[in-house]
């Protein structure tokens, strides 16, 4: 029976082969109470799980086969950081002595309260982190169990497999590297999980929460993958079959024109010069920057730096991060972010996060709430702006009395390093991020005081709208065209344009290829994506007509009825 499912695509492409799939269902935990004269054995059976577990991970680690995305290494790091935090190497042997628990289930506990404390983490990376901690604990219940660790089966070089999972770690990623595989489609998962990045690294198509995929397809049969789209077709037809070979041909043939314009200059067709920039949250992630063609980083997520540990990142390991990819950049511009954190539980002052983190202490706020850690990061930002072309980025902006204490702290530390005789850039930009309704309508005010604005289109949506966009119940209404966020874009764009200063969109936005148009109409000219989506959209820039755009885009600004937006958007497309 062929039907079709659908899901979020995280990257594009179409993929046909036969479905394979990876059994991660959760493990059975048995619950039983310890006699007192066992507690002693039990500790050392989990204790033995963990050093199993992180044996297993540093040879994975080591062991990464010739050409694997350098985010393996990344994310492998970070569960071996997860499963060494005492929250779970620790915490679970003190529910073993005060409950007498038996192993599998004080860890179960454990998993669970953890799970409920990343639940309230309002910013989408690190709210998926959750995933990252339950794929450490199945492997040390793994352990626990006395099961083997998956390793895949081989599979002809001839037929494509296409993986089908409840959800991946990492660690399966690893070793299906090693196998010929066509596309991963999972139940579970982001835009900002580790399969979709993983997977936009390795520009293989993928679609994840397709929520029941597991469950209704079978090993070996036919699917038809379009990442583009978000659909998984199962077993099609064959006038269908052949309508999807036909796109995959021609999507490939795309794919490899759209090479040659890796060294063509961004410009619309009367001229206009456009900059694109990558969106990064590793360090390795620089060898895809250059790959994409990318004039610059639009957006260094620093935030990554903190996660999964019991300590801060000191000053020397900021600076270290910080220096290599300005560096590694070679003089082209790079935009770090501060610290954009919310509700972490790992941090010292997480039980400050309040009831709805989404509208708490988080960002900037959380920032001047705890000025010796903004101190430090500041420190460590102007010290790398001495070997490149750094610029420093406010998140989550609201009001003129927060940036005005923000430039008063990053005064503080400049004044402070001359002291010292630290050298770093004295004329460091700095800019402000537009991410809610009161800073676009501060956006004038903000932009007298700042060198440059960058519009955050994930939250700005989100804030404006009052929708959560991880909420699967809500998630249709989340709608970039709706006329009130077109005016806020508008808005912020037009008070960058009267202050004479840089304007960027480092959201999705400035990623889906249908919506650059539509951007540059409204005046944009610098966009910052993941590096997978520069070429596409340098594409669309090189084939736009700005004076038509303009006078379109003017258009939508006057218009509230979501066909018409939909009908006038189509025409700047055609």
């Amino acid at each position: 029976m062929s039907f079709s499912m659908h899901g979020v695509g995280v990257s594009g492409g179409i993929a046909i082969g036969n479905a394979h799939l990876i059994s991660h269902a959760i493990l059975e935990v048995p619950y039983y109470v310890l006699p007192s004269a066992q507690i002693p054995d039990e500790i050392t059976r989990f204790e033995t799980a963990i050093t199993t577990t992180r044996n297993e991970l540093e040879a994975l680690r080591v062991n990464i086969p010739a050409g694997s995305p350098a985010e393996f290494s990344a994310f492998l790091g970070l569960h071996l950081l997860i499963l060494g935090d005492n929250t779970l190497s620790r915490t679970p042997i003190d529910l073993i002595k005060s409950q007498r628990f038996n192993a599998e289930w004080a860890l179960k506990q454990q998993m669970d309260t953890l799970l409920a404390q990343f639940g309230q983490i309002e910013d989408d990376y690190l709210r998926e982190r959750k995933a990252d901690v339950v794929q450490v604990v199945e492997r040390v219940l793994k352990a626990l169990l006395g099961h083997s660790s998956y390793m895949p089966p081989p599979v002809s070089a001839e037929l494509g497999r296409i993986l089908v999972a409840h959800d991946l770690s990492p660690a399966d990623m690893m070793l299906f590297k090693q196998q010929p595989f066509a596309a991963f489609i999972t139940d579970v998962g982001g835009a900002t999980s580790h399969t979709a990045i993983v997977a936009r690294s390795l520009n293989i198509p993928s679609i994840v929460a397709l929520h029941h995929a597991h469950q209704l397809i079978r090993e070996n049969e036919l699917l038809i993958v379009d990442g583009q789209q978000g659909v998984v077709i199962v077993n099609p037809d064959r006038q269908i079959l052949a309508e999807y070979k036909l796109r995959q041909s021609q999507w490939e043939i795309e794919k490899q024109k759209l090479k040659r314009l890796k060294s063509t200059a961004a410009a619309t067709l009367d001229g206009t010069a456009v900059e694109l920039h990558a969106n990064i949250e590793l360090p390795q992630d620089i060898p895809q920057v250059k790959a994409s063609g990318a004039t610059g980083i639009g957006l260094f997520r620093s935030e990554f730096l903190f996660l999964n540990r019991d300590d801060l990142p000191d000053e020397e390991e900021q600076f270290a991060a910080y220096r290599k990819v300005a560096q590694d950049m070679k003089g082209l511009p790079v935009t770090i972010r501060t610290l954009d954190l919310g509700a972490d539980k790992q941090l010292r002052f997480a039980d400050r996060s309040g009831d709805n983190p989404a509208l708490g202490l988080r960002a900037i706020r959380l920032c001047l709430a705890e000025p010796q850690m903004f101190h430090t990061q500041l420190r460590a930002i102007l010290r790398a702006s001495h070997y490149g072309k750094v610029r420093l980025l406010i998140p989550m902006l609201s009001s003129l009395s927060e940036l005005r204490q923000t430039l008063h702290l990053i005064g503080h530390a400049k004044q402070e390093l001359a002291q010292e005789s630290v050298p770093f850039d004295t004329l460091i930009p700095v800019g402000g991020m537009i991410e809610i309704p009161a800073a676009a309508l501060s956006a004038q005010a903000f932009a007298k005081s700042l060198d440059f604005l960058s519009i955050g289109t994930n939250d700005l949506i989100q804030y404006t709208l009052a929708i959560d966009r991880t909420d699967d119940t809500v998630a249709h209404l989340y709608d970039p065209l709706h006329p009130a966020v077109l005016q806020l874009i508008a808005m912020s764009i037009a008070a960058a344009d009267r202050a004479g200063i840089p304007v960027s969109v480092c959201g999705e936005m400035a990623g889906d290829a249908k919506l650059i148009r539509l951007l540059l109409g409204l005046g944009l000219r610098q966009f910052s994506m993941h590096p997978a989506h520069v070429l596409t959209v340098k594409q669309q820039i090189l084939t736009s007509d700005l004076p038509h755009l303009t006078g379109v885009a003017q258009k939508m600004l006057k218009t509230y009825e979501p066909e018409k937006l939909h009908q006038l958007l189509a025409r700047m497309n055609a």
